[in-house]
């Protein structure tokens, strides 16, 4: 059995990644995957047993990157103002600089793979994400309400943002590139619709 190349591991991930986001679960194949890498069927066979650990194993770890990337710089004793801005920063900067991964995670979002990309972070961000929560709800920031009303106002409009500028069009096709005031102006009114 021939050794692991990390290498050509890596590029394996990668271009598995791109297809796959530009193109859907449905236009990826292990074939389509081995003739863009420029490797043979049975090298791919090394790094995964078959075209479910692949994907399963891309989903779990780009979700605990994202999770990281989530968590960086981020303390849950913060301002609601403080605490959101830094996800906004946080969440911002990994999508923009990893393209193709925010292209990937549309497609996963809406795929079987959805689970296991959210499970790879889920435990670590909702502890840390639960403790600020609790925090700002308690020092009367804002109002309590569920999980998922905050999250829409909260974070919505900035994957919005972030969606049509990596697309480069937004509504009707309209070319579109998000600036830092386009930005600002979007967390501004999200903190205004959800600070007490």
């Amino acid at each position: 059995m021939r050794a692991r190349d990390i290498d050509k591991e890596n590029l394996v991930k990668k271009t598995a990644i791109e297809i796959i986001g530009k193109g859907g679960f449905e236009h990826f194949s292990i074939n389509k995957l081995a003739k863009a890498c420029g490797i043979s069927v049975a090298t791919l066979y090394i790094y995964y047993k078959d075209k479910e650990d692949l994907l399963s194993s891309l989903a779990t770890e780009l979700g605990r990157k994202m999770g990281d990337a989530m968590l960086k710089d981020f303390d849950p004793e913060s301002s609601f103002e403080t605490g959101l801005r830094q996800q906004w920063l946080n969440r911002y900067h990994y999508m923009i600089e990893n393209q193709s991964i925010s292209l990937f995670f549309e497609q996963v979002r809406t795929s079987s793979y959805q689970e296991q990309f959210l499970k790879a972070f889920a435990e670590d961000l909702k502890n840390v994400f639960g403790k600020f929560m609790d925090n700002i709800v308690a020092r009367g920031e804002i109002n309590a309400m569920p999980l998922e009303v905050y999250w829409s106002v909260a974070f919505a409009p900035l994957y919005a943002l972030i969606k049509f500028n990596n697309e480069g069009q937004s509504l009707g096709g309209k070319p579109f590139k998000l600036t830092d005031e386009m930005f600002w102006q979007a967390f501004d009114l999200v903190v205004k619709a959800l600070k007490r």
